[in-house]
């Protein structure tokens, strides 16, 4: 990347905004089926009721809060890499900083859907609004339920204020070279961005309170995700460890999920010499980190299991390993603690089929996680009177499908319109040009 120029750097990365072809609209196009797919399921459980999904006793927590919790954990990556990486400093973050935080701020939206087609009777929704009603009903401000809302609109807020502000120069930078309507529209998002000193010290500080606003939210909102779980008393559920196991769980699967995303995209917009070999290595090294400490919190749910004294959660976690939902337990293990593992070997991690590979198992193996234990526990807790097992039914699938879909047509879009690669932060790695004869000129004055 030291070898490009500023003029390559625009080329480059603009190429990607050229007018789609066929093969891109044929992806979009199969992408929005899957969406009509999600949102005819979602219409055919609102007329059937949420039996159709396979929620009954004991288990009312069903796939929806295991996607729920799996999409908020995939949106932890981009603010991982643009947030906390910028405030350190860490050059590798440049190529990848701007779709990592696209991704977020989809994911977040992908998230947000799952509580309203858990609720079942969407339309009353407004019901859990704190304004003086007729009816007497006020949400319960301690139920971590509550929490949820506050945290991940908060983390909505946040991530797209962030994101925007970082595209303002770039918008701008397209805005100068596109036409027409394109040229308006850009200009109006640009918000009259012209490049002087006084705006660009603006910028500066502006991205440097949102990182600082955002590195915190890294922490918290996934810990109040966990408080779902941890407040109550459910064996399996009520400990201390799950808001830094959340946390981290949170993180490993959304650098996987960078991964998944920007291999074929470096592939399809050749932008190789952008998004280097080097920067994917860093990424895969962060995830061995991440899949260590997986490994960790996952022995330490045994050991507490069986040190507590507490045979009621010293069973739930053998039934976890041997019982009926032993089958996801292996594959979460195998995944998300083995697999990263592979990533020591070098020549593993700069091929691009094997590194691609290992962070899709992992995302497989996250999403089994979120599965053992929302199902896992509620299926096995105290009455054996009340034991009872959950399967998913086609109307979860479709929906899980869709959800993808979802996701993945929003970041196809953003890859389209949108530069997928900060234009201004890829030239601060550069070195500044030199005015034509300025080497003629200091030896002239020297």
């Amino acid at each position: 990347m030291k070898d490009l120029s500023y003029r390559d750097v625009n080329r480059e990365i603009m190429n990607a905004m050229t007018p789609p072809g066929k093969l891109y609209v044929l992806i979009v196009a199969f992408l929005f089926v899957g969406i009509l797919v999600l949102f005819s399921f979602w219409g055919y459980q609102i007329s059937r009721g949420l039996g159709v999904a396979g929620v009954m006793h004991p288990v009312v927590w069903g796939t929806y809060l295991v996607n729920f919790v799996f999409w908020v954990g995939i949106a932890h990556s981009g603010t991982l890499i643009s947030a906390i990486l910028y405030l350190l400093r860490a050059p590798w973050r440049t190529a990848i900083a701007r779709s990592s935080e696209a991704m977020t701020v989809f994911a977040v939206m992908t998230a947000g859907l799952f509580p309203l087609i858990h609720l079942g009777r969407v339309w009353v929704v407004y019901w859990m609004i704190p304004y003086p009603n007729q009816r007497n009903l006020w949400p319960n401000f301690q139920s971590p339920l509550v929490f949820d809302v506050v945290a991940i609109s908060t983390y909505l807020t946040v991530s797209v204020l962030f994101w925007y502000t970082g595209l303002i120069p770039d918008l701008a930078a397209i805005r100068d070279q596109a036409k027409g309507v394109r040229r308006r529209l850009y200009g109006l998002f640009s918000l009259n961005w012209t490049g002087t000193h006084h705006q660009w010290g603006h910028y500066g500080w502006s991205y440097l309170l949102f990182a600082a606003l955002a590195t915190p939210l890294v922490i918290s909102v996934h810990s109040v995700v966990s408080w779902d779980f941890a407040l109550s008393i459910v064996p399996g559920w009520h400990s201390t460890i799950f808001a830094p196991y959340f946390v981290a769980g949170a993180i490993h699967s959304g650098l996987a999920m960078v991964l998944v995303l920007l291999i074929p995209l470096r592939r399809i917009y050749r932008f190789e010499n952008i998004i280097t070999m080097n920067t994917l290595e860093n990424i895969a090294k962060t995830i061995i980190l991440t899949g260590l400490i997986m490994g960790y919190s996952y022995g330490i749910e045994y050991f507490m299991a069986w040190y507590s004294g507490d045979r009621v959660e010293e069973y739930t976690f053998l039934w976890r390993a041997i019982g009926h939902y032993a089958p996801q337990f292996w594959i979460m293990l195998i995944c998300n603690t083995v697999a990263p593992l592979f990533y020591f070997f070098k020549k593993l991690r700069t091929n691009l089929v094997t590194l691609c590979s290992i962070a899709v198992l992992i995302n497989l193996g996250m999403w089994f996680e979120r599965y053992v234990i929302i199902v896992g526990s509620v299926a096995h807790e105290y009455d054996p009177y009340s034991w009872g097992i959950y399967s998913p039914t086609w109307v979860d699938y479709g929906i899980l499908v869709g959800s993808f879909s979802l996701f993945l047509f929003l970041f196809f879009l953003f890859a389209k319109f949108l530069p997928a690669i900060s234009i201004t932060e890829v030239k601060e790695e550069l070195e500044p040009p030199r005015r034509r004869g300025a080497g003629r000129c200091k030896e002239a004055t020297g």
